[in-house]
């Protein structure tokens, strides 16, 4: 009898986790991968704390639903609002041997070691910036580092909507980065703490002071994840090694799989489901 596949599960509000779901593929290709954009919803970045928790807690009970014991919530706005109580209220009654990991804490392990200056900037949305979430789970592995944070409501729709390499991106870009930047200048270290945000990184290199490294969390989480496994060996028995990645949306597929390339940076086929 074939066994039935248990993939990693990969979800985001819409195609930023893509962006994740690659460097995951890079470090760890031997898993199977199922990805799930909630895109009928998103943006999530503007929605309330509750909002963000219901639509994401119906994706992890999807996610689990299709056999994937792991899911890794590849959305910055997700992990602020919904992951903790996910993981403490809901999981012991899902199931208490499945895991739902997120973006924030493998960035926030790391971040306090790539600076020397002490100064880290977050560029966010609203949602993650207003959870404060980066500077408390700095504040547990580096309490000297100070943090600032700097919301760019304009950023994911400038990205969704094919903007983000055009001549009108750069006023908003330049303008995050200055009222950042105008927090602390001395700041040596800045996170995109949004995974859309890497498709405006030629941008935002353009407006950043010489000096200043900008780390996209992509590679950080994918990282995150082999260390993850290494240390939790009954989880990665559980995950199937077919190489295989299938892709879902709450949205109309053909316009997923044309949008999406631009993301994963190469064509696929999803199929659209429902989220209840």
């Amino acid at each position: 009898m074939e066994q039935k596949p248990t993939p990693i599960g990969v979800f985001d509000s819409g195609y930023g986790g893509l962006t994740v779901l690659k460097e995951l593929e890079k470090a760890l290709p031997q898993y199977d991968y199922l990805y799930l954009g909630d895109n009928a919803r998103a943006p999530y970045g503007t929605r309330s704390f509750d909002t963000v928790y219901e639509y994401t807690l119906q994706a992890v009970k999807w996610l689990f639903e299709q056999g994937c014991p792991l899911v890794i919530l590849a959305c910055n706005t997700a992990s602020a609002k919904a992951l903790r109580n996910i993981q403490q209220n809901d999981l012991p009654g899902l199931d208490p041997a499945k895991r739902v990991l997120g973006v924030i804490r493998p960035t926030a392990e790391i971040a306090g070691k790539l600076t020397k200056t002490g100064n880290i900037g977050i560029l966010g949305t609203q949602g993650t910036v207003s959870s404060h979430s980066y500077i408390l789970e700095l504040q547990k592995f580096f309490p000297e580092v100070k943090v600032y944070q700097e919301a760019c409501p304009m950023w994911v729709p400038l990205v969704e909507n094919n903007e983000y390499n055009k001549p009108g991106a750069d006023y908003f870009v330049k303008q995050n980065i200055d009222q950042l930047l105008a927090q602390c200048p001395d700041l040596d270290a800045v996170f995109l703490a949004c995974t859309h945000y890497p498709l405006l990184l030629d941008k935002i290199n353009k407006y950043i002071p010489d000096g200043t490294r900008v780390f996209e969390q992509g590679s950080i989480v994918a990282e995150g994840l082999v260390h993850y496994l290494e240390r939790h060996p009954e989880m990665r028995s559980r995950l199937s090694t077919g190489s295989t990645r299938n892709f879902t949306t709450t949205d109309h597929a053909e316009n997923f799989d044309k949008q999406a390339t631009v993301f994963y940076g190469k064509s696929f086929s999803s199929h659209r489901i429902e989220l209840l």
